[in-house]
């Protein structure tokens, strides 16, 4: 008695030959197929250091005479500048703290102008890089 079960067809033989083939390159790819993740670069370390005296100071005289002050006093020992212009007068006051920060002032009591301060103070940050 001959047995069906161990006789294939040729045809059959081909189906499985191909899904063996297929199985393998499956298994194959799977470990390429994982999930990569992209890792940013570091943020460039950016170390700021307060500004020095001198240039804070020449920066504010720069300011005041961009916008077309006329330096009526410029004193660096006091870290008093002060400027006229249409008969206003601005003053900057320039002071270094403790920990070596600079402040600037811009004053003015009589500026007929009040877009002036703000200017000079867009002059300032421009000349200081910021």
């Amino acid at each position: 008695m001959s047995s069906r079960r161990s006789r294939r067809l040729p045809a059959q033989k081909g189906v499985v030959a191909r899904r063996l083939v297929l199985a393998g390159t499956c298994a194959g790819l799977l470990p390429l197929a994982g999930c990569p993740y992209y890792y940013p670069p570091p943020p460039a370390t950016v170390v700021m250091q307060p500004a020095s005296f001198d240039r804070s100071f020449a920066a504010a005289a720069g300011a005041m005479r961009d916008k077309g002050l006329a330096i009526t006093v410029q004193d660096p020992g006091s870290g008093a500048i002060a400027g006229t212009i249409d008969g206003s007068t601005v003053t900057a006051d320039v002071r270094q703290q403790g920990d070596g920060s600079v402040i600037v002032q811009f004053k003015s009591a009589d500026a007929r102008d009040p877009s002036l301060l703000g200017r000079i103070s867009r002059s300032y940050d421009r000349r200081m890089g910021r």
